[in-house]
């Protein structure tokens, strides 16, 4: 269920900040149409950190509607207070999420004993799929396969996401947990080399502007064509990286409503990309092919 092209979906937003439901729907289509394989909804593209409880289960919701069955709906339903978790995994799961996604908690920096009873408890207290999300470079603690190894252990946990940026940590877990687990990569740029490896997918903010092209270097990779996959990541190597010239979602906000999908609201702290990155943005676009 969880493998391939799965996109880290933005929530489209007007010029005030309020949430664009009816771009939302175009956006879930837009991805169908294009092949992306699974959408999170909700998780750090999707601005979690400022969509209230109210409006973060809307817009999970409102995907979920949007997508009618046709690809899983993941909610990024993680939080750095384990009850605060708990309670919105529960919600998520009776919005239609079929999975939960889960961000080690940011900020307090819990211990490695600290992390596996937070996701413990969470795997307890709601019967859902648990992908874990270990993301060091946003919460300042890092999820070691020592404890991802103790995590195996819980049968609601399927998965990882893994954001480390290190290609070694990769062939780690892979070495250890790959016919455990469903291992995903978060960083755009190893999830070629990791899904040639033996990763399952990537979870992307790539995907946001160039659905297709990353549908399609998944499926090449995951078919163990490395000659198509490097070919395709080749053209998105440009998006890979000037999607992150200013803190994420700011630039692939962007790019989506340039590409014509969306309104560009943005709400703060986040603001909108400063206009000396506008061209290499553009450019990135013209790159992946899909910009004339």
């Amino acid at each position: 269920m969880f493998s391939g092209s799965i996109v880290a979906l933005v929530t489209p937003m007007q010029a005030d900040g309020a949430v664009d439901f009816s771009a939302l729907e175009r956006l879930v289509n837009f991805h169908i149409d294009n092949g992306t394989d699974g959408i999170v909804a909700v998780g750090t593209t999707g601005e979690s950190a400022t969509l209230g409880v109210e409006e973060h289960l809307a817009v999970v919701k409102a995907t979920v509607k949007a997508a009618a069955g046709r690809v899983p709906v993941i909610a990024g339903s993680g939080a750095n207070s384990t009850a605060e978790a708990i309670e919105l995994t529960a919600a998520s799961k009776r919005a239609g999420a079929v999975a939960s996604l889960q961000v080690t908690p940011y900020y307090n920096k819990p211990t490695q004993e600290g992390l596996y009873r937070h996701f413990k408890s969470i795997a307890e207290h709601v019967k859902i799929p648990i992908i874990l999300y270990n993301v060091p470079g946003r919460t300042g603690v890092d999820m070691k396969p020592d404890t991802v190894g103790r995590l195996t252990e819980i049968p609601a946990i399927v998965g990882v996401k893994e954001a480390s940026g290190s290609l070694e940590r990769n062939r780690e877990l892979l070495d250890r947990f790959g016919s455990r687990l469903a291992l995903l990569s978060g960083d755009d740029d190893l999830a070629c080399e990791s899904m040639l490896l033996g990763f399952k997918g990537v979870i992307s903010v790539t995907a946001n502007a160039a659905p297709r092209k990353m549908h399609d270097m998944c499926a090449a990779a995951l078919k163990g064509d490395r000659a198509t996959a490097e070919r395709l990541n080749q053209e998105l190597l440009g998006l890979h990286k000037q999607l992150f010239v200013e803190s994420n979602p700011i630039p692939v906000k962007w790019a989506v409503a340039r590409l014509g999908l969306m309104p560009g609201g943005i709400r703060l702290p986040m603001t909108e990309l400063a206009t000396q990155y506008h061209g290499v943005v553009e450019a990135a676009l013209r790159q992946a092919g899909v910009l004339s």
